[in-house]
């Protein structure tokens, strides 16, 4: 055996040099080479002969859009049941904790729809549509959403993507497992424990395999902006960059909500918040993962802003977990995009169907890049959109969810300096934690 072979038979394997290039930098090149494709073939006045491979090039995109509805259902039941079963909620703490949750999420939604019903980025360009969608309108009916919600069958909702009643189930099993799960361990028993650890195996396997899918996202972008490009030319980016300025407006005013409420409903000063917690920004926004972000919010919670340990971890740790205001935010906004984009606007009904879907939503995206294009399908198939505009959306997904990741950090920050109080830790508690 020579001595550069190594002997240690868990060493990890050096992976390929294409697998090493970071997916943002997958995606621009993409970009770089499907304009180009574009272009060549005729940027909005396409050669007729060229037209069946130019509309070839969607394909890609069109895989990668039907991998992420059928992983769609099954994440979001996965990711509830797991989150249920396995995260520790004190109980006093965890009742705030969730009302704060709770509340962030459906303002930031709030937010998202009223900068996309006053800006309307959907209708600042041009983009031919290849086939007539109508979404049938719905006024507000509680009481149909009611009977709705409840499933005929178990697994009837994972085959019809329905997810209102996905929801029920999961929060059912989930809230009645959690109860065992509880019982059990007052008892000293460990039966659950079987039934977490094939929670928790299902719910890995399901985030291996959308990593696979997240992997082909640089072919599904090119495909589709090169198709774009050839047969439309550049006016559809248009559109894209008015969505790209609305989300980001969104976010910002979400973002002063936050430094409001930690201004009113914390002892920490919002500058000093914000000094803090950049080291955290930074590493969400570069990483695309509050998942990633998670321990260096925990650790800049307590050093750089001086929270107690219980408040950050709540807040850092427990919240991260069910807290996506950013992605609740970006998915109810692209609905309307989609829905002004196509000219058939959601009414008021609808609206509020996607506020309650992006909540869900939200809460089964997993902490990894570009999850929220999953769940997304969720989101348009509750209101009748068409998902394969999500393919559109797909070109500047990767850095609208740098930014929204960013938001979703600055979220846990604030839930955990709202559970903190009006009073700063002291001297004592301080060496204490130390």
């Amino acid at each position: 055996m020579s001595q550069t072979e190594s002997t240690n038979p868990l060493e990890t394997k050096v992976r390929p040099w294409w697998q090493r290039i970071p997916l943002t930098l997958q995606i621009l090149i993409a970009l770089v080479a499907a304009i180009s494709l574009g272009i060549a073939l005729g940027a909005g006045n396409p050669n007729p002969t060229n037209a069946t491979l130019i509309n070839n090039l969607a394909i890609p995109a069109e895989l990668v859009l039907k991998a992420l509805r059928a992983l769609a259902t099954p994440l979001i039941l996965v990711a509830v049941l797991h989150t249920l079963m396995t995260t520790n909620i004190p109980g006093t703490a965890g009742r705030r904790l969730a009302g704060l949750l709770l509340t962030n999420t459906t303002i930031a939604i709030f937010i998202g729809l009223l900068v996309a019903n006053v800006l309307r980025p959907g209708t600042w360009g041009d983009v031919t549509t290849s086939q007539t969608t109508e979404i049938t309108g719905q006024s507000l009916d509680p009481w149909g959403i009611l009977k709705d919600a409840v499933p005929e069958a178990v697994l009837k909702p994972l085959v019809d993507n329905n997810v209102i009643q996905l929801i029920v189930i999961a929060l059912s099993f989930g809230i009645v497992l959690r109860g065992l799960k509880s019982e059990q361990i007052a008892q000293g028993k460990n039966g659950y424990q079987p039934i977490e650890d094939v929670i928790g195996i299902l719910f890995e396997a399901v985030i291996r395999v959308l990593n696979w899918v997240i992997a082909l996202v640089p072919f599904a972008v090119f495909g589709i902006v090169a198709k774009t490009v050839a047969k439309e030319g550049f006016a559809p980016f248009q559109s894209l960059a008015a969505f790209i300025v609305a989300v980001l407006v969104a976010l910002i005013l979400q973002a002063c909500y936050y430094l409001t409420r930690v201004k009113f409903g914390s002892w920490v000063h919002p500058l000093n918040f914000l000094g803090g917690g950049s080291d955290a920004f930074l590493t969400a926004f570069s990483t695309s993962s509050s998942a990633a972000a998670m321990p260096i919010t925990f650790e800049v919670l307590q050093t750089k802003i001086g929270l107690r340990e219980s408040s950050a971890a709540l807040g850092a740790l427990v919240g991260a977990n069910f807290n996506n205001d950013g992605t609740a935010l970006y998915e109810a906004m692209s609905a309307l995009y989609i829905s002004q984009l196509i000219g058939q606007h959601l009414s008021l009904g609808q609206q509020l169907i996607v506020v309650l879907t992006s909540i869900f939503a939200s809460v089964g995206a997993a902490n990894i890049p570009n999850a929220g294009l999953v769940t997304m399908t969720l989101v348009f198939t509750s209101v009748g959109l068409p998902t394969q505009y999500i393919a559109l959306l797909v070109t500047i997904d990767w850095f609208l969810d740098r930014c929204r990741t960013a938001i979703n950090v600055m979220g846990d920050m604030t839930v955990s300096a709202l559970l903190d109080g009006k009073k700063p830790r002291s001297m004592d508690e301080a060496e204490f934690t130390i």
